[in-house]
């Protein structure tokens, strides 16, 4: 691996800037856990992957990071039925500028997990997230705790 020096929307300040990367086999930038977890904390929409009735959904969620755990809320469903169960999820956040033809990937695999802790809650609701989709309610906070984190930036030097 090589390391090199690029820019990528939403990866630096300002288009100006750059950040230096170790680069993969295909000339992809790997990204540090810090770099993941700052980009991760800088967006407000990911997607969520999930095993459901025998298919795997992605569904778009909006969250907030809590430590290095994802949070979301959601109504009783298949999100729900995931983290009751304790379940395998993958969740992804990216950002790209197509003109540049740069972006970066955030990928975490974990478990999701109802929270029910009151403490817990407590923190969570004080972070004053709602969701977008609001024609229901969604009483019911899920946390994925991370099991790996991996991040890679695509951009021309």
């Amino acid at each position: 691996m090589t390391s090199t020096s690029v820019g990528a929307p939403g990866f630096t300040a300002s288009a100006s800037d750059k950040t230096t990367v170790t680069l993969d086999h295909a000339g992809g930038g790997v990204l540090p856990a810090a770099t993941c977890l700052w980009l991760l904390a800088g967006e407000q929409v990911g997607r969520v992957a999930f095993r459901a009735d025998g298919e795997i959904l992605v569904l778009p969620v909006n969250y907030v990071l809590d430590g290095d755990a994802i949070a979301f809320r959601t109504a009783t469903g298949s999100k729900l039925a995931a983290a009751l169960e304790e379940d395998a999820v993958g969740f992804e956040v990216d950002g790209h500028d197509p003109v540049a033809r740069a972006g970066w990937s955030v990928l975490i695999n974990g478990r999701a997990v109802a929270v029910t802790d009151q403490q817990t809650l407590a923190r969570l609701e004080k972070t004053g997230l709602a969701p977008w989709a609001d024609r229901i309610e969604h009483p019911h906070w899920v946390r994925i705790l991370p099991e790996s984190m991996t991040g890679r930036v695509v951009a021309h030097s």
